[in-house]
Order: C-alpha cells, then structure tokens, then sequence
C-alpha cells in the first residue's frame, strides 16, 4: 500500500513545486515586459508592434523609480493626418484613447522630418516623458511633460512643451489643409477631447514619442541602461520649473 501512496505523493509534491517555479519566472511576471507589449499591441492593433514594444521597455526604466498608471505612445512616423496617439491603461491593459496629435510648425509639414531639443526651434522632441503636473494657460487647461532622456527632450519644461487642446488639431482641418495644424513643439490634441485625456494622464503616467532616428535610439537613457540620469530626474524636485513652464506657455500655441 505504502509502494503505491508514495509516487503518487512525489507526484504531486513535484506539480507543486513545478507551479510555484513557473510564478517566480520573469517570463510568467504580469510585469514582463514582452507580455505587456503584446497586451498592448492586441489591444490597439492599428498600432506598430514593434514601436509598443519600445514603449513597454521605456516604461519599465520609469517604473524603477516610481509607479505609473498609464502609457501614451505618439508615432510621430506617421503622417498627421491619422490617429498616431495611443494611450494605454497599464493595469488594465487596456486602450483608453487613440487621437489625432500635432507636431512642431518646424518639424515638418504632414510628415514629421526634423526633431529638436533646443529652445526656439518650434521643434517636437523624442523621448520619454512624464506627465508633471496641470494648469491653466493661454491654451486653457494643459498638461508639463518632464522629459527624461539627457540630450533628446531634457529641455522640455524649460521650453514649455505640454499637452493641450488645439481647434487646429481635427480632421476637418486635416481634410481642408492635408496636414492637421502644427504647434511650437507641444503634442496638442483636440479641443474636444483634451481635458479628459489629461485628467487620465495627469498623474503617474509616462508619454513616449517615437520616430526611426537612430541617434535617438542608440542613446536615449530610457531605452539603454536605464542609468543614474533617469533616477536623478525623477528624484528631483521638478515643482521648481512649474512657474516658467506655466508662464512660457502663455507663449506656445
């Protein structure tokens, strides 16, 4: 009797075992980042699979030094014309909004060609972003973005690139113009959909712009190593650069 109990025991106790080891993998983690990005990408298949995937990776650099909520990836590969902003509910795994968004009057007409983080060059920036608080200004109701990647969009609170709402984001637009209306570097989206989207945004929350630069993609620190430069300005008190992003936004249409 005790010849048959105990492989029946030793076969269970290894099922047990097998299972718990299979909870501790990365691969099973809900957090994997290959298993988020194909979540992501079931869940909006008009988007790049492979540009999701440069998000998800993105967002798990933010995530070591602090929780997120939500994942806005812009492609600015595509032209104006089409919905090219996709935002995610992490947790959920879920498409919240896919929405049309401008890009910088010198980026580029329909097609977005040139990227920059200087200062003056009415230039959209690549990179990964988080979303830094709300305020009231010359664009009504907008979202700071506090750029991470050093070099790329690091200068994005200094130069006042926030989302907002715009009349001159719309298909109609797109339709009379060929292009939607472009902005001073700032993702605007529609007037009729921008305060609800920031509030789904406005906390926790990162926006990667992508576009094939390769400058761009074999130095961004968020898709790198990840290193102290991403923590740093993350750690760092961004409350201090409020008061000119609000007032130099005055300035950005």
């Amino acid at each position: 009797m005790v010849r048959r109990v105990l492989p029946v025991v030793s076969l269970l106790l290894m099922m047990t075992f097998a299972s718990r080891a299979a909870a501790a993998s990365p691969d099973a983690s809900p957090d994997a980042s290959g298993d988020l990005a194909s979540a992501l990408s079931r869940a909006a298949p008009a988007a790049d699979p492979k540009v999701i995937a440069l998000a998800t990776r993105a967002l798990q650099c933010v995530q070591k030094a602090m929780p997120t909520r939500t994942l806005s990836v812009i492609d600015y590969s595509r032209p104006s014309t089409e919905p090219r902003l996709w935002v995610f509910d992490v947790n959920q795994r879920t498409l919240l909004f896919n929405e049309w968004v401008a890009h910088g009057r010198n980026s580029g007409d329909n097609l977005t060609r040139r990227f920059s983080n200087t200062p003056g060059s009415l230039m959209s920036s690549l990179g990964t972003f988080v979303t830094d608080g709300t305020y009231q200004g010359h664009n009504g109701y907008s979202l700071r973005l506090k750029g991470l990647d050093d070099g790329f969009n690091d200068n994005a609170e200094s130069r006042a690139i926030v989302i907002h709402g715009a009349n001159y984001v719309s298909p109609a637009f797109a339709r009379t113009q060929g292009r939607i209306g472009r902005s001073w570097g700032c993702p605007a989206v529609r007037a009729g959909v921008a305060h609800k989207l920031i509030d789904a945004i406005r906390e926790r929350s990162v926006v990667f712009a992508y576009y094939p630069d390769q400058r761009w993609l074999g130095n961004a620190a968020t898709l790198g190593n990840c290193g102290a430069s991403v923590t740093a300005s993350l750690d760092g008190d961004a409350g201090h650069a409020h008061g000119q992003a609000g007032t130099q936004a005055a300035l950005s249409p």
